[in-house]
């Protein structure tokens, strides 16, 4: 298996909007590619990436900063798409492990282990009430250990990951 080499510079913590704006940005570049996800966001849902991108980092933002301005409903959105197309655990592992990996990948503090620690009990909980199924508990508690999605610190993924962490000036 041949190894792929991602840099990703680690600027400091999800702290503000910009932050977590790139962050969703990121994650869901990634979620639009991937093999498995990918179809469910592009094909069954159809979603406009440039409208979704604002209300997603608007849905972060409020959960780690406690900013207004998110109004919507995951859970029923998550709902109409499983009445298209059903979702299956291996939605919500994949899912997870993209956004644990993507956090890991730029960010590093309280605020990236509260993001990863909120985004596991959505996964847990969209995927219990719309599969009716748990997740792999080993699996999804092993990807948000603190940088548990970064090769480099010592996992079992087959990508090299080269960080860069950037001191905030005057630090």
């Amino acid at each position: 298996m041949s190894e792929a080499i991602v840099t990703r510079v680690i600027t400091g913590d999800l702290d503000d909007p910009e932050q977590i704006a790139e962050m969703v940005r990121r994650f869901y570049a990634d979620v639009a590619q991937d093999s498995l996800l990918g179809p469910m966001f592009n094909d069954v849902a159809r979603v406009d990436w440039s409208a979704h991108l604002p209300k997603l980092t608007a849905f972060w933002c409020r959960a780690l900063l406690s900013m207004p301005g998110y109004e919507g409903n995951p859970y029923r959105a998550h709902q109409l798409i499983d009445a298209q197309s059903p979702l299956s655990v291996a939605h919500f592992e994949r899912w997870l492990e993209l956004f644990a990996e993507t956090v890991d990948l730029g960010w590093v503090g309280p605020k990236a282990e509260q993001a990863k620690a909120l985004g596991r009990k959505v996964a847990e909980v969209h995927c219990r009430q719309i599969v009716g199924k748990e997740l792999d508990a080993s699996v999804s508690t092993a990807m948000l250990a603190p940088h548990a999605s970064c090769p480099v610190r010592g996992t079992q993924r087959a990508v090299s990951i080269h960080s860069i962490v950037v001191e905030p000036s005057g630090a």
